[in-house]
């Protein structure tokens, strides 16, 4: 899976979370890319936020070493920049 389709699950992945509050991180990767994508929406829509931070929190509850700083996310190649995140999520919500 190259870097695009990753994006691309993970966006959708963050979606569905943001839409359903009983939903769950899987793994780091996706409790990481939960917390950042809740920050960037946060003022735009602040209920699917808090589902998003609500499921990073709760994934890093019982994994709080597995958190990494937002520069270590992007790094990673998990989401290609903060800006990127919050407009592709802002045309999904």
């Amino acid at each position: 899976m190259n870097s695009r389709d990753l994006e691309s699950v993970l966006l959708s992945r963050c979606t569905t979370v943001a839409r359903q509050p009983s939903a769950q991180a899987q793994d780091q990767r996706e409790a990481n890319v939960f917390r950042l994508a809740a920050m960037v929406v946060q003022t735009r829509f602040p209920a699917e936020s808090k589902s998003l931070m609500r499921a990073s929190d709760d994934y890093f509850a019982s994994h709080p070493s597995e958190r990494l700083t937002p520069q270590t996310v992007v790094r990673n190649g998990w989401i290609f920049n903060l800006p990127r995140l919050r407009d592709m999520l802002t045309q999904q919500l």
